[in-house]
C-alpha cells in the first residue's frame, strides 16, 4: 500500500506563461522537501521536470512532467507544464487529474496571454486557483501596481496570502501568523481582507466573526476557506522567488494545509453515454469500488512503447488488474504500474483514488480514455475539454522513398500525444498536412519525428481546397470514336449544365428519349461527367453545385462500350463546362481573433487588406475580439503575422463558412498556373 491515503494528497498543476520559472519552482519545492538534494541545472539535463532532449536543446518545457515529493504528512503530486502559446493544449490536458491550478507569474511582467487564458480556463472546469508571483527579487518591481492588475483584470477574490518583505528577500505570513512588516501593504490589513472573503461562505461563522467580534483560528477558517477556492470566490495569492528559495517553505504551508485533497475538489463532470442522452455520473474516491481512471497523458518510445498517465478517480489499481479501455471488450493486465518522478519510473504495488499512476506497453491507450474494471462502466467519459484549435499547417511529404509507411506511423503517434496536432488528408489535393497552434508546435513536432521515430519528411505550406463551378447553363457535346483494326470504340453524347445553388452539390438527370444512348450506357455517361468533375476543368479543382442534363446522343450496335461513354460523357461535360462562364471558388471562414486594445487599428488595417470583412467586436477585459470573414487563403500565414504584430499577445481561431467566387484577377492567376494532364485515348 501507499505510505498516504487519499485524504492526504494534494494534486496541483504550475500552469502560466513561458519563463515564469515553473520549472526552476519545483526544483525549489523539491529540495525544501528533501526530496532531491541539490538544484538541477537544465544546461546539464539534471532538472527533474524537464529531461527530454528536445526540453535541453530548447531550453523549455516541452510536455507536462510530473515531480512527487512529501511534506508534514502529505503526500504532493505537482505537475510541471510548458508555457509557450503554442504548447497551451498540452498545459491544458492536466486538468482533470488535478484539484487546483497555480498560476505561475514572472513578477517583472504580470499576466500575460497563456496565463490569462489558462486561467479562464480553470474557471470554466470548476477547479481551484492560485496565482504565485515568482522572481521576488528583482530589481525595480512594481508589486503593488502588480496586485492592482490582478484585481482589475480577474477580480476582488485575488487576495494575498502573503506579502514580500526585507526587499523581496522573505515573505510574511498574512494568514496562519499575521505578524511583521511587509515591504508594502500591511499584514495586518491582508489578513481582514482574506478573513472577511472567507467567512462570506459560511453564514454560521461569519456570524460569529462579525456580531460577536471573535478571533477566528485557521483551524476554524480551513472548510470555508476550502470552500470558498471550490466557488472561485477566493484566489489566493502567494510571493516566492524561485532563484533565492524566498517564500518557498510558506508556500509548501499553502499547499498542505489549505489546498484541496480528492475528497475536496469538486466533482469531476462525468458523463456516461453519448451526444444528447449522456447523463452526469459522478465517481466517488471510495477504494473498494469499481476502478475508474482517466488517462490525460501518453507519449511514445521505441523502447518502452506507449506510456499512459492517469489520475484514479474511484477503486484501487494493483499490479494485476485487469482493465478495459473505455468501451474495448477486451481488457489489459497491469503488469506494472509506476510512480512517475521526471524521468523516473518508481514501481508501485497498488494505486489509491486520487492519486497519478503510469503503465507502458499497452497498445490502446490514448488520450482521454477512461481505464476501469467492469462494463457497468462502457461510454463513460469525461465532459471533454475545449481546446485551443490547430490552425497552422504544414504538407508532409517523405524525404526518401519508401517511407511513407514510417512517416504514417510516426504521425499517428505525435498526434495520439498531443490534443492540439491534427492530421488531415486532402484527397483532392492528394496531400497529408499536420496542422498545430503554430509554427514552433509543428518544428518540435517534426524534430521528434526525425529525433525519437528515425523518420525525416519535407514540408510546404498546404494547398488551398479550391472548387470550380458555372454560372449560367450551357450545352456539351462529344463524339468519341475510335478504331484501331478490330473492334473499335464509339459513343456520341449531348448535354446541359445548369448551375445550383452554393452549397447544394451535384445533380444528374436522364432526359434521353427514344433510345438514343441504351440504358445499359447511361451509367457510363455519369461516371464520365463525375470524373471530369473530381478533376476539374479550367484550374484542377473539383466542380460543385450544378446540375447535368443528359438529353441526347448516339450509339453503335457493335462498337458501343462502357469506356466509349465514359469518355463521351466526360469530353462533353467539359465543353459545355467551358461555355457556362466556369468560376474558382475559395474556401471563406469565420475567424475570431483577440488582440490587444492598443493593436486594434493595426490588426482591421491587416484584415482589410487581406480581404477580409469586419462583422462585429467585443471587449474582453483588456482584450478585443474582432470577428471577421476572411479568404482563407489569405490566412495561410496568420498565425505568424499576428504573432509579430501584437508581440505574442494575439490570438485567433477560425472555423470553415462557406464557399465563394474567387475576385476576377486571382482566377486569371489561378487558371494560368493550371497544366491538365493529356487524355490517353
Amino acid at each position: 500500500m501507499p505510505h498516504y491515503s487519499t485524504q492526504e494528497i494534494k494534486n496541483i498543476a504550475l500552469v502560466g506563461q513561458n519563463n515564469a520559472g515553473k520549472t526552476t519552482l519545483i526544483e525549489r519545492l523539491l529540495l525544501q522537501a528533501g526530496a532531491i538534494k541539490e538544484l538541477g541545472n537544465l544546461e546539464k539535463g539534471s532538472m527533474v521536470s524537464d529531461f527530454l532532449p528536445q526540453e535541453k536543446e530548447h531550453g523549455h518545457s516541452l510536455s507536462a512532467a510530473i515531480a512527487s515529493l512529501d511534506y508534514e504528512g502529505k503526500h504532493l503530486n505537482v505537475i510541471d507544464t510548458p508555457g509557450m502559446p503554442d504548447f497551451m493544449g498540452l498545459a491544458m490536458s492536466v486538468f482533470p487529474a488535478v484539484e487546483t491550478v497555480a498560476v505561475v507569474l514572472d513578477a517583472a511582467a504580470g499576466i500575460e496571454l497563456v496565463s490569462r487564458r489558462l486561467l479562464e480556463y480553470a474557471t470554466e472546469r470548476k477547479l481551484c486557483r492560485l496565482i504565485i508571483i515568482n522572481k521576488i527579487d528583482q530589481a525595480e518591481l512594481n508589486l503593488p501596481g502588480l496586485l492592482e492588475q490582478l484585481k482589475e483584470t480577474i477580480g476582488s477574490e485575488c487576495l494575498p496570502l502573503n506579502l514580500p518583505a526585507h526587499n523581496g528577500t522573505q515573505v510574511v505570513d498574512c494568514f496562519f501568523n499575521p505578524e511583521g512588516e511587509a515591504d508594502f501593504s500591511s499584514v495586518a490589513e491582508a489578513h481582514t481582507q482574506l478573513i472577511d472573503q472567507v467567512v462570506e461562505v459560511d453564514e454560521e461563522l461569519m456570524s460569529v466573526y462579525l456580531e460577536q467580534g471573535q478571533e477566528l483560528t485557521p483551524e476554524q477558517l480551513h472548510n470555508p476557506f476550502e470552500k470558498a477556492l471550490r466557488e472561485g470566490h477566493l484566489i489566493p495569492i502567494c510571493f516566492v522567488s524561485g532563484k533565492t528559495g524566498a517564500g518557498i517553505a510558506e508556500l509548501l504551508e499553502v499547499f498542505t494545509r489549505l489546498l484541496p485533497n480528492p475528497l475536496e475538489g469538486n466533482p469531476r463532470p462525468f458523463l456516461r453515454g453519448e451526444g444528447s442522452h449522456a447523463a452526469p455520473f459522478f465517481a466517488h474516491a471510495n477504494p473498494k469500488d469499481h476502478v475508474i481512471a482517466h488517462v490525460f497523458k501518453v507519449s511514445s518510445d521505441p523502447f518502452m512503447g506507449k506510456l499512459g498517465l492517469f489520475r484514479i478517480h474511484q477503486g484501487t489499481i494493483t499490479k494485476d488488474s485487469q482493465l478495459f479501455v473505455g468501451d474495448g471488450r477486451k481488457p489489459f493486465k497491469v503488469n506494472h504500474l509506476f510512480k512517475l518522478h521526471g524521468k523516473e519510473q518508481v514501481e508501485m504495488s497498488r494505486g489509491i483514488p486520487g492519486d497519478i499512476c503510469a503503465v507502458a506497453k499497452v497498445d490502446s491507450l490514448h488520450f482521454d480514455a477512461v481505464l476501469h474494471d467492469s462494463h457497468d462502466e462502457d461510454y463513460l467519459h469525461l465532459k471533454p475539454l475545449i481546446f485551443p484549435r490547430p490552425m497552422y499547417g504544414l504538407a508532409i511529404r517523405p524525404k526518401r522513398q519508401g517511407d511513407e509507411q514510417k512517416i504514417n506511423t510516426a504521425l499517428h503517434k505525435l498526434v495520439d500525444e498531443d490534443p492540439c496536432l491534427k492530421l488531415e488528408y486532402h484527397a483532392s489535393l492528394n496531400e497529408t498536412v499536420l496542422r498545430g497552434l503554430g509554427e514552433l508546435h509543428l518544428r518540435v513536432a517534426l524534430e521528434k519525428m526525425a529525433q525519437v521515430f528515425n523518420v525525416e519528411v519535407d514540408t510546404q505550406l498546404p494547398k488551398i481546397p479550391y472548387r470550380e463551378t458555372i454560372s449560367q447553363a450551357a450545352e456539351g457535346h462529344y463524339r468519341h470514336k475510335k478504331q484501331t483494326g478490330g473492334a473499335g470504340q464509339f459513343g456520341e453524347v449531348f448535354l446541359k449544365v445548369e448551375p445550383l445553388a452554393r452549397g447544394a452539390g451535384f445533380e444528374f438527370v436522364n432526359a434521353v428519349t427514344g433510345g438514343a444512348i441504351p440504358g445499359q450506357f447511361i451509367p457510363a455517361v455519369e461516371k464520365g461527367v463525375r470524373q471530369a468533375m473530381d478533376g476539374g476543368v479550367i484550374a484542377g479543382y473539383p466542380l460543385e453545385d450544378l446540375k447535368v442534363t443528359l438529353f441526347d446522343g448516339k450509339y453503335h450496335t457493335v462498337d458501343s462500350k462502357e469506356i466509349a461513354f465514359v469518355t463521351a460523357g466526360k469530353k462533353a461535360f467539359m465543353d459545355a463546362v467551358t461555355q457556362a462562364k466556369p468560376l474558382v471558388l475559395e474556401p471563406i471562414v469565420q475567424a475570431e481573433i483577440t488582440v490587444p486594445e492598443n493593436t486594434i487599428g493595426a490588426i482591421t488595417s491587416h484584415l482589410n487588406n487581406k480581404r477580409g470583412r469586419i462583422m462585429g467586436n467585443e471587449m474582453q477585459g483588456r482584450m478585443l475580439s474582432i470577428q471577421a470573414e476572411v479568404p482563407l487563403a489569405e490566412l495561410v500565414n496568420y498565425p505568424i503575422e499576428l504573432k509579430s504584430a501584437t508581440s505574442g499577445h494575439g490570438f485567433f481561431t477560425m472555423e470553415f463558412s462557406h464557399y465563394e467566387p474567387v475576385p476576377v484577377q486571382i482566377q486569371q492567376q489561378i487558371v494560368a498556373l493550371y497544366k491538365p494532364e493529356e487524355d490517353s485515348e
